[in-house]
């Protein structure tokens, strides 16, 4: 059995109009294909170019082993010059990724690449960030921690991408204090005989290519798998829904810091207890439904 997961849709390019009444308003998902043809960074961005670029720059590191309880939020677990991170993209499979990289911040000459698109939303304009991933390396299953409206453009190779509404967590073994499901769930290919609630939750799939462009609603649950070796730039709006920004706010400032503090002097048990818990209430979840 596979998850229940439809296309996203995908437009050739969207006016704003089209784009608000049609995916916004709705919260629905959306592929823009052909919508930053007059970019710079469309016939510029590369991985060749990042190198030459940004090639001195260290750069933090991350792979998809298990969060513990001794490692503070976002730590990475390597770090190395981006010239030598894009040789081993290039040299094969690796499980290493880079994520939140801040353009303006590390390398300001690629602003001159791009523009903020008018989608009718107040774009974040001091936080575009960059994600590179290697041959067959992914996210864990999360959503932000803001609830944005994202906006992720995809560059080089290919890129799968699963998503999931916030009306689905009850399904998703979300781990409590958290924005993360169970780490050991391989959403690219999950065993539903181990995880049966994944069976009920219907969620959204697609593959990027160079040049796409995928709106991520406020809140969504979203799974990164590299297919090959690329990066992709975001761009993020506020939460809109008054709901979705008080959740962002009390993430922000109240549960990041009460889980960090839980790690600090309970160590690995809280850890393990969030895991049993996760389970534990999907389970009581579906047994209602």
């Amino acid at each position: 059995m596979k998850l229940n997961l439809e296309q996203i849709p995908r437009e050739k390019t969207l006016s704003k109009k089209e784009f608000v009444q049609k995916y916004f308003k709705p919260q629905k998902p959306v592929v823009i294909e052909r919508f930053i043809e007059d970019w710079p960074a469309y016939s510029k961005w590369s991985l060749d170019y990042v190198k030459e670029v940004a090639g001195d720059k260290e750069v933090p590191l991350y792979d998809d082993r298990p969060v513990k309880h001794d490692e503070g939020f976002n730590e990475p677990h390597a770090k190395m010059k981006m010239s030598d991170y894009v040789d081993l993209l290039q040299s094969g499979p690796t499980k290493y990724r880079i994520f939140l990289w801040n353009v303006l911040k590390e390398v300001p000459v690629l602003q001159k690449d791009f523009y903020y698109p008018d989608f009718g939303l107040r774009l974040m304009k001091g936080l575009p960030m960059l994600f590179f991933g290697g041959e067959d390396s992914h996210t864990f299953m999360h959503y932000d921690i803001d609830l944005a409206n994202i906006f992720h453009f995809h560059f080089e190779g290919k890129k799968q991408c699963i998503l999931f509404s916030q009306s689905e967590t009850k399904y998703l073994y979300k781990i409590p204090h958290s924005l993360i499901t169970r780490e050991d769930i391989d959403f690219a290919d999950p065993d539903l005989e181990k995880w049966p609630a994944l069976q009920h939750a219907k969620g959204h799939i697609t593959e990027l290519e160079h040049g796409n462009v995928l709106y991520i609603p406020e809140g969504y649950w979203h799974h990164m798998k590299y297919i090959t070796p690329g990066f992709s730039m975001s761009l993020r709006a506020v939460a809109r829904k008054p709901r979705n920004f008080g959740q962002a706010v009390y993430n922000i400032f109240v549960m990041r810091h009460f889980d960090n503090l839980m790690r600090k002097f309970k160590g690995q048990k809280w850890i393990d207890w969030k895991n049993e818990k996760a389970v534990e209430r999907t389970q009581k979840l579906l047994l209602q439904k």
